[in-house]
């Protein structure tokens, strides 16, 4: 893809971004779920937006686990787990501009499953 397609497909996310920004706010008792995608990687946090915190993260790079469906069960499975123990059982998705399918829709999917209602 040339630079100029790269750009506009940014900037078309972003704009996807804040407009689900402006719309959703995570508590201590139901905290965001922030969601990163990379070309190799999947990260994962819940945030505090009252205080400005990170409450629990994962790492898919840590984890040495990619950026594919199999491997987004695994990391849901263990956030769900560090979620758990903080005491969180809700929490609100944010898919971060990205489109609600696949790696993004299998997350939800798997975070729903170990117990956490989204």
């Amino acid at each position: 893809m040339t630079t100029k397609v790269l750009e506009l497909k940014k900037k078309l996310r972003l704009k996807r971004k804040m407009r689900i920004k402006s719309r959703i706010s995570g508590n201590a008792q139901c905290p965001r779920i922030s969601i990163f995608r990379s070309n190799k990687y999947f990260y994962a946090q819940a945030i505090d937006d009252t205080t400005h915190t990170t409450i629990a993260c994962v790492d898919g790079k840590k984890l040495k686990l990619g950026n594919n469906k199999e491997n987004a069960k695994e990391i849901a499975k263990i956030f769900a787990k560090a979620l758990n123990e903080k005491g969180i059982s809700q929490a609100i998705f944010d898919r971060n501009g990205y489109l609600y399918h696949g790696v993004v829709a299998t997350f939800a999917d798997s975070l729903r499953e170990n117990g956490i209602k989204l």
